[in-house]
């Protein structure tokens, strides 16, 4: 491990808005830490809603939701602490008091969140797993992890980059006929997402790092959101897709019918 890693993980064990357990910690799937159902008490101190976001990476997302909207809490959530350093650094500076980072693996969120306690969920750019099933973040086996913390209809947004991701979703969204809110193949190309306004203010006014190269490289922006009922049936979609032409890091080939 490199000395620069090193050095911004030594400075997050300093940061009060960061929180990190492994699954060294969790040893059980009936172990909770001890900010599962008390992250507005302990940390937050207010009532307001809390938004997760998966995969955050470096943060820019989490930390602009919560500049946009300081009535909601924020939970950056990822496994790599490298990258969360500096979305958790800027909102430490910044005295930003409605932003938390979450250090773990995604699959573990139920050991960290009561049954309720999640109001709406964020996944922004994540890998699409186009092997297997059941590590995509918009399967039906995370939609039963998310389930068990994301209050009954609560939101989730996904924004992707990945056709295959993207139509995926789509399919599991319809089999298993959660409320389709937004739905969208070209989030910024779209006439229609600028007469929605409010309904998709969020996803259009925020961009990462790695969207704006996407976009330069000629992708377009998948945008999806839903809502998630408590109902226990869960379908996972059976179809065939095709994969994407370009790789999910370094992406040196595009093809037109990405566009």
């Amino acid at each position: 491990m490199s000395k620069n890693k090193l050095k911004k993980f030594a400075e997050m064990e300093t940061f009060h808005n960061v929180f990190q357990c492994g699954a060294r910690e969790v040893v059980s799937d009936s172990v909770v830490t001890e900010m599962a159902g008390h992250w507005r008490e302990k940390y937050f101190h207010n009532d307001h809603p809390i938004v997760l976001e998966l995969g955050c990476g470096r943060g820019e997302y989490t930390v602009g939701l919560a500049q946009r909207d300081p009535n909601k809490n924020y939970i950056g959530i990822d496994i790599k602490g490298a990258r969360m350093w500096a979305g958790a650094k800027q909102a430490e500076q910044a005295g930003m008091k409605n932003v938390a980072f979450l250090r773990t693996n995604i699959e573990m969120l139920c050991h960290f969140f009561a049954a309720n306690e999640v109001d709406e969920i964020w996944i922004t750019f994540p890998d699409p797993q186009m092997k297997k099933a059941t590590k995509r973040l918009t399967s039906t086996y995370f939609m039963q992890r998310y389930r068990q913390l994301l209050r009954a209809n609560g939101l989730i947004h996904l924004k992707t980059d990945s056709p295959f991701l993207y139509t995926y979703t789509q399919a599991m969204v319809k089999e298993n006929g959660y409320p389709l809110l937004v739905d969208t193949c070209d989030l910024y190309g779209d006439e229609a997402m600028r007469q929605l306004g409010d309904e998709v203010s969020e996803a259009r006014a925020l961009q990462t790092h790695y969207e704006h190269q996407w976009l330069d490289r000629g992708l377009t922006i998948k945008y999806i959101a839903w809502q998630l009922p408590e109902e226990p049936s869960l379908i996972e979609p059976d179809i065939e897709i095709e994969k994407d032409t370009y790789r999910s890091y370094g992406r040196n080939y595009v093809s037109s019918t990405n566009n």
